[in-house]
């Protein structure tokens, strides 16, 4: 898998993954606004059921609650060490919302929606977290 922009990022419209070559797509409904767009890289460790689950899970999280105000871009760790180097990634799956800022990091499962919520700073912490 190379660096794409979700939705488009090697899975079909059933979840599965996609034997074509996955090339740069962007999807315009995926486009950030001029105003409160998000941002997001997601680092995945090639296509291991892990991996393809996180894509899945953040792409159904950005689409229900950042619809048209993102930006998503997927990164295979072993296809781009460099972009994995430049960033610090210590482990796959990782998350990091770049806009707006705080710039946030979110590393594992990433099957929680409410975790992700919270790691994106869509949903205030709970008090006993």
């Amino acid at each position: 898998m190379t660096a794409t922009r979700l939705p488009a990022c090697g899975l079909d419209s059933a979840g599965a993954m996609s034997t074509q070559p996955d090339l740069p797509r962007v999807d315009a409904a995926a486009q950030p606004k001029a105003s409160g767009g998000h941002v997001l890289t997601l680092y995945v460790a090639s296509l291991t059921p892990r991996s393809v689950a996180a894509i899945r899970s953040v792409k159904d999280v950005c689409e229900k609650h950042l619809r048209g105000r993102y930006d998503l871009e997927v990164i295979d760790i072993y296809e781009h060490p460099s972009l994995a180097k430049s960033e610090q990634i210590v482990a796959a799956p990782t998350l990091i919302k770049k806009l707006p800022l705080p710039l946030r990091r979110l590393i594992g499962d990433m099957a929680d929606e409410h975790r992700v919520l919270v790691g994106l700073d869509l949903r205030p912490r709970d008090k006993a977290d």
